[in-house]
């Protein structure tokens, strides 16, 4: 068997947390079964519904009636009301045709690849998009091309390059990008594919719940113009799976077709209850993503205000560029110890030399947190 070898200093560990008292909180559990309590600043559960009691509620009730899990996949025993109800309430409220659910964002991105593009496809990615994306190009044996980080002359000219040969052309793009925080100038990227008609996959992922029309993501005013987006519920929905959404020809197509829909368990019933309670509760709730970027911002401004470290982000996900790993892992430490749960991100995942504390700014975060956030913060030498 070939194996990776990985450096030493980018070895990572499993840790084991459990839910504390306060709904920002969690315990972390070592060996000696001793629990130390954090102020989670790195979740993805950004309105917290994922201790919801609707939500938990909601899940609880449809596991008594539909059982815990759905024993199969979709095409045998698999398939459950529930399934098709969150499908269509999805689909309704992102104005899309179909709505497929996956068991996980990664499995979701891999068929959306999949879906799309082939061996004679060319991918046009932007340089940040997450591994999921990749696997899934690589999975279609396309030839993967990337351009700069959000800048829209380097895609036209990839696009440019590659327009006059026979091949079709797939641009992927995140909407909101989990590393950086940073938004996709959308429209105008919808707008340069619509020109060379070119296909459009983006995911959705972070934005869905906070960004663009009613928290219903920065895809919504595009429908007409992108071919197909993705999303999770492990994030702003609190629960966990994923989804597809396009029209009814590529999703009757994913059906037929996508080994990552056919031929694994289909999303839980419990999963998917509290999946649709928590789009009930954003649809009812749309003051959660503005007041969200809001205090993201407050955040983002303090942190400048207060230190001398760039930050990165342009919405509920921040990052202090630390700039070298072992100063990040340190910091890391430093905040744990002061009972800050930030995880600091480094190579691979990031560029070289820009390792970083990655903040996710959530619901429940005050500002007595954010003050005695910056004061740890001005105590690390």
């Amino acid at each position: 068997m070939n194996r990776v070898k990985i450096p030493k200093n980018r070895l990572r560990k499993l840790k084991t947390f459990t839910l504390g008292q306060k709904p920002y909180e969690l315990q972390g559990v070592n060996p000696k079964k001793v629990k130390n309590n954090f102020i989670d600043l790195c979740s993805n559960d950004y309105f917290g519904l994922s201790r919801d009691n609707d939500v938990i509620k909601a899940s609880y009730e449809i596991s008594l009636s539909e059982g815990l899990g759905s024993g199969s996949s979709r095409f045998i025993t698999g398939s459950r009301p529930i399934h098709k109800l969150l499908e269509t309430q999805l689909a309704e409220w992102l104005n899309q045709e179909k709505v497929l659910l996956f068991p996980s964002g990664f499995q979701a991105n891999i068929a959306a690849v999949q879906g799309l593009a082939n061996r004679n496809s060319i991918v046009i990615a932007d340089k940040f998009i997450h591994n999921s994306l990749l696997v899934g190009v690589k999975a279609a044996g396309s030839k993967l091309v990337r351009f700069a980080h959000n800048d829209l002359k380097d895609l036209e000219n990839k696009i440019l390059k590659f327009n006059s040969s026979q091949k079709s052309i797939l641009i992927i793009v995140e909407s909101l990008y989990s590393m950086e925080g940073s938004i996709a100038p959308l429209k105008e990227i919808a707008r340069i594919c619509k020109r060379y008609n070119v296909e459009l996959l983006v995911d959705e992922a972070h934005a869905i719940g906070i960004l663009g029309t009613e928290g219903k993501g920065l895809s919504f005013d595009l429908s007409d113009e992108i071919t197909m987006l993705t999303g999770t519920f492990g994030k702003s929905f609190g629960s966990g799976g994923a989804f597809i959404a396009c029209n009814s020809k590529i999703g009757e197509h994913l059906i037929q077709t996508s080994g990552a829909f056919r031929y694994t368990t289909a999303l839980s019933p419990a999963l998917s209850a509290g999946a649709l309670k928590s789009l009930q509760k954003i649809k009812a709730n749309q003051e959660w993503g503005i007041n969200l970027l809001i205090s993201s911002k407050k955040w983002k401004k303090e942190i400048l205000r207060n230190l001398s470290y760039p930050v990165k982000g342009e919405s509920q996900i921040l990052s202090i560029i630390v700039g070298q790993e072992e100063k990040a892992i340190l910091l890391q430490k430093h905040l744990e110890k002061n009972g800050f749960l930030a995880i600091a991100i480094r190579p691979p995942t990031v560029p070289l030399n820009e390792s970083r504390i990655r903040l996710t700014i959530r619901r429940d975060l005050n500002l007595d947190i954010l003050n005695n956030f910056i004061s740890v913060l001005k105590t690390f030498k």
